[in-house]
C-alpha cells in the first residue's frame, strides 16, 4: 500500500470521477485507476463502483473513508511538523571562496535576518569536495566556479548565479596596475600567486603558462588567501573578476583587477545542490536569497 493510493481514492471520491480527479493530481487517468484497483486488490474490498458517466464510493469503500481520511490528514500533520523542525536547522554550505565576499557573506546577512533560528554553516572546499559532499548528503547547497560546458555530476541540479572573466588581481601600486590588460607574458616575469590543484583557477594557470611558468610561484588554498597575498605584495594572481569587484580590499583600493590579454575563456558562479523530490522550505529560501542577490548583481554590471 502506497500514500498516493489513498489521495487518489479521496481524489476520485471528491470529483466523481477518474477523469476529474487525474487532471487535478496531474496523473493519467489509466495510472489512477490502476493504482486504485491495485489498492482493492490488496485489501480485497472494491472501495469504487464505477460506471459510465463517473465513478462514487462503494458500500465498502465508505466504512473505509474515515480510516484513510484520518491516515491522510496524520501524514498532513507528520509533514507539518517536519516543515517547522527544518525551519529551525543548518544549512550546510560548501564553497570554493571565490565570490564569497561579493554575494556569498550578503546572502548569508539577508537570510540570516528573516530566519533567526536558522544557522547557516560555510565551510571552504575544493569543487570535488563540494559535489562529493553534496551526493552524500553532507551538504545542502555548494558554490562552485566552472568553465561553460564543465561536466557536472548527474545527480546534482545546477543554477548559473555570475558570469565572469579571469582577470589578473594585483595591488593597485603595482605596475601592472597601469596597464589597460596584462599579457601571460607580463606575468611570467613577475612571482606569481598560483590556486593549488583542484581548483579552476589552476586549471586556467597550466593552461595559460604551458611549459613556461613563472621563476617564483607561491601555491594557496582558494581566492580570500590569495588575494590577501596579493595585497601583502608577493605578486599578482588570476582570480574570476567577480570574485576581485566588491571585495573589502578592491573597495579599500589596496588591490585591482585588470583584464587578461588574449583569448581567455569566460568563467560562471554555479550554485549547487543534489537532486530531491522535495526541498525544505529554509533551503529554498536560502537559494532564492543568493539568486535574486546575484540577478541584483548581474543587473548592476
Amino acid at each position: 500500500m502506497r500514500f498516493e493510493q489513498l489521495e487518489y481514492l479521496m481524489a476520485v471520491i471528491e470529483h466523481g470521477s477518474l477523469r476529474r480527479a487525474g487532471e487535478q493530481l496531474h496523473v493519467s487517468q489509466s495510472a489512477l485507476s490502476e493504482a486504485i484497483s491495485s489498492l482493492e486488490r490488496e485489501l480485497g474490498v472494491p472501495l469504487l463502483e464505477r460506471h459510465r458517466a463517473g465513478a462514487r464510493v462503494s458500500r465498502e469503500g465508505r466504512d473505509l473513508v474515515p480510516i484513510v481520511a484520518e491516515i491522510l490528514g496524520g501524514v498532513a500533520h507528520l509533514k507539518a511538523a517536519s516543515d517547522r523542525a527544518r525551519a529551525s536547522r543548518t544549512i550546510r554550505v560548501g564553497t570554493v571562496n571565490a565570490g564569497t565576499s561579493a554575494l556569498l557573506i550578503p546572502a548569508v546577512r539577508e537570510f540570516g535576518a528573516g530566519h533567526p533560528s536558522t544557522t547557516v554553516d560555510v565551510a571552504t572546499m575544493l569543487q570535488a569536495e563540494i559535489e562529493e559532499s553534496l551526493l552524500e548528503g553532507r551538504l545542502d547547497v555548494g558554490l562552485i566556479n566552472a568553465f561553460p560546458g564543465d561536466d557536472i555530476p548527474a545527480g546534482l541540479e545546477r543554477t548559473v548565479l555570475l558570469h565572469g572573466r579571469p582577470a589578473v588581481c594585483c595591488r593597485a601600486d603595482d605596475p601592472l596596475a597601469a596597464q589597460t590588460a596584462i599579457s601571460v607574458d607580463d606575468l611570467r616575469t613577475r612571482p606569481f600567486v598560483a590556486m593549488r590543484p583542484g581548483y579552476l583557477m589552476h586549471r586556467l594557470a597550466q593552461r595559460l603558462f604551458g611549459d613556461a611558468p613563472p621563476p617564483e610561484t607561491f601555491s594557496t588554498d582558494g581566492a580570500e588567501m590569495g588575494k590577501s597575498l596579493v595585497a601583502s605584495g608577493v605578486g599578482p594572481t588570476i582570480l574570476p573578476d567577480y570574485s576581485i569587484l566588491g571585495d573589502p580590499l578592491h573597495t579599500a583600493g589596496v588591490i585591482t583587477a585588470r583584464p587578461l590579454a588574449g583569448d581567455v575563456p569566460p568563467v560562471i558562479m554555479l550554485m549547487l545542490r543534489r537532486r530531491h523530490d522535495r526541498v525544505p522550505a529554509a533551503i529554498l529560501d536560502f537559494e532564492r536569497t543568493i539568486t535574486e542577490l546575484a540577478r541584483a548583481d548581474r543587473s548592476n554590471t
